[in-house]
């Protein structure tokens, strides 16, 4: 249960019951958290925004609205403060019943029903098929990964996507450095061969494989001979290491589109086509980039897309000077073809150095689909890695950065997940190999771990000390919870209910960052409980002389692993069951 939505329905209900004019919006009331505790449990601004319509003055109809909420139950007080806002206080009953609706729904507490079974598509990673996965793509990776989880548990239908970027100048100078290897391999003469754009020794192997494939039929013949073959074993080599590299931390996209394929087919032609037949191409020529000196600047008439009509800053050429398609005609097509394909909520996630691209796809995404598709940039800022403080140099492998693997080999996969969802995705993010293992209160992902760790020590005590006591979830649910009135007690299970409400404005706002937010202030509260019991005896989580105590507690420590639970699985991260 969101029990904000819970409540709203309730007010919503109450103010139909009241003799107010007919027809008015409920659409602008809301009911959140106070943004003070020590008012209230939730409020809500329904006099605030009613009552002008209403023609009330805000404070009467907020008195009118409280008379009516005072006689609930779950609701021990409604008080009106300020200008019209009403805060309610629930009653510890309230409160425990959740404990128990926790218990009975386990890891599936906080499934969420805003999506509606709506269909989203997630495209994240993409990186050019040249190379293993760099640490800038895992955390691409892994904020798509933990978006796409936590869209599906609020309810969206949801399909992770990779595209594959195999056309254009990037992947022929990848089968360039490829054919290298190949002569090297083939020990055929290498000098004079241009300098490599992929230095990196991953494509050693490359050049054996297409040794033992082809053997000497390719040297000494001219690129337009060799480049096609060597290009598409290159690229499928190379997509074959980056699925290995994103199956190290746990991620299988369900969709490979490969952009050579969208070119091929001539969907660029028809995706153009679309946009001429609106009216939305003309022949033109565009103003110097800022910064560039008008003399420095070569004006020239170009095929021009209108993206200013929909937001854009200026018009988006749609052709080279060769007269070849540009990368941004070429992503409208593959845009098209995800809306064509069912997909009128699309996400991107990409780098830091794409952020002047956003506005351009934004503006072509409305103008194919005619405003019906809306697509939502995720930037992801850079990972600065350490060790110990210090930067941590290039890998000699992959030739100019630390791979991914690298990475991944050396603390884990879970703890990397966890740790790149730690910022806000558009926030520099610090890597220190050595804090992110170190096991302290001031490392995220031990403190949460141990958060899930302890409880199942706990429960494994409980266990040994009472044996033949059903300590099962379902039998937990049913004890008698109601002595749960310790108001450290009670703030826990106040933080537990949040749960679903945390799923679903995170969803909405597309911020799975907010779940790693949540998940340590969780562990706080668990861990302070915990450090009472050892200076209070009367609060610890086993008491011999009180038994049912004990379960109701013990029913507390349960619920706190079910929800830590839930959480990893939304990061793709198992929970620890001991440290």
């Amino acid at each position: 249960m969101n029990l904000f939505s819970h409540f709203r329905d309730i007010i919503v209900s109450d103010l139909a019951a009241l003799d107010l004019p007919p027809g008015l919006d409920f659409g602008r009331v809301a009911v959140e958290p106070p943004r003070d505790s020590a008012h209230g449990d939730i409020a809500t601004n329904a006099a605030m925004v009613l009552a002008k319509p209403a023609g009330l003055a805000p404070r009467a109809l907020a008195e009118r609205l409280v008379e009516r909420l005072r006689r609930h139950d779950a609701v021990t007080a409604a008080e009106v403060a300020g200008p019209g806002f009403i805060n309610i206080r629930l009653s510890d009953a309230f409160w425990q019943a959740r404990l128990a609706e926790i218990l009975r729904a386990g890891t599936a507490y906080g499934d969420g029903v805003i999506g509606a079974g709506r269909r989203v598509n997630v495209e994240y990673v993409s990186a050019n098929p040249t190379g293993p996965m760099h640490v800038g793509h895992g955390r691409g990776a892994v904020v798509g990964d933990a978006l796409a989880a936590l869209l599906a548990k609020a309810g969206f239908a949801v399909t992770r996507e990779y595209y594959i970027n195999d056309a254009g100048a990037q992947v022929d100078a990848l089968a360039q450095s490829a054919y290298f290897r190949y002569l090297e391999a083939l020990g055929a003469p290498t000098d004079g061969f241009p300098s490599l754009q992929y230095p990196g020794d991953y494509l050693i192997r490359v050049g054996q494989a297409l040794k033992e494939k082809y053997g000497p039929s390719l040297a000494d013949k001219p690129p337009e001979a060799w480049l096609p073959a060597v290009r598409e074993f290159a690229v499928n080599e190379m997509m074959a290491l980056i699925r290995a590299d994103l199956a190290a931390i746990g991620i299988v996209p369900d969709v490979f589109t490969s952009e050579r394929a969208i070119v091929d087919s001539g969907a660029v032609d028809r995706a153009l086509a679309a946009l001429e037949g609106a009216g939305l191409l003309y022949v033109g020529t565009l103003e110097p980039p800022k910064g560039m000196l008008p003399e420095d600047w070569e004006e020239r008439p170009q095929t021009l897309f209108r993206s200013t009509r929909f937001g854009d800053d200026i018009d988006r050429p749609l052709k080279k000077s060769d007269g070849s398609w540009t990368y941004f005609a070429a992503d409208i097509a593959y845009h098209l073809d995800k809306y064509r394909r069912g997909f009128a909520e699309m996400i991107d996630i990409w780098g830091a150095d794409h952020g002047g691209y956003v506005k351009r796809m934004q503006a072509a995404v409305t103008a194919l689909s005619d405003g019906k598709a809306r697509l939502d940039v995720r930037l992801c800022q850079l990972v600065n890695l350490f060790d110990k403080g210090v930067p941590v140099k290039m890998s000699k492998r992959a030739g100019t950065f630390v791979t991914l693997r690298e990475v991944v080999e050396e603390v884990g996969k879970d703890v990397f997940r966890f740790v790149m969802l730690t910022r806000r995705n558009d926030q520099t993010l610090d890597f220190d190999f050595a804090k992110v293992i170190e096991q302290s209160k001031d490392n995220p992902v031990f403190y949460v771990q141990y958060a899930h760790a302890r409880a199942c020590s706990v429960l494994r005590h409980a266990a040994e000390a009472l044996p033949g006591v059903d300590l099962t979830r379902e039998s937990l649910a049913s004890a008698a919870l109601e002595r749960l009135t310790d108001p450290a007690e009670l703030a826990l299970i106040r933080h537990l209910a949040g749960w679903p409400r945390l799923v679903e404005s995170a969803a909405e706002a597309h911020e799975p960052h907010r779940i790693a937010f949540y998940l340590h202030d969780l562990a706080a509260h668990f861990h302070g409980l915990w450090n009472k019991g050892r200076d209070d005896a009367s609060l610890r989580f086993l008491l011999g002389d009180a038994p049912e105590l004990s379960r109701a507690r013990l029913a507390l420590v349960q619920a706190v692993a079910v929800v830590v639970a839930s959480g990893l699985s939304v990061f793709g991260v198992a929970p620890a069951e001991e440290m």
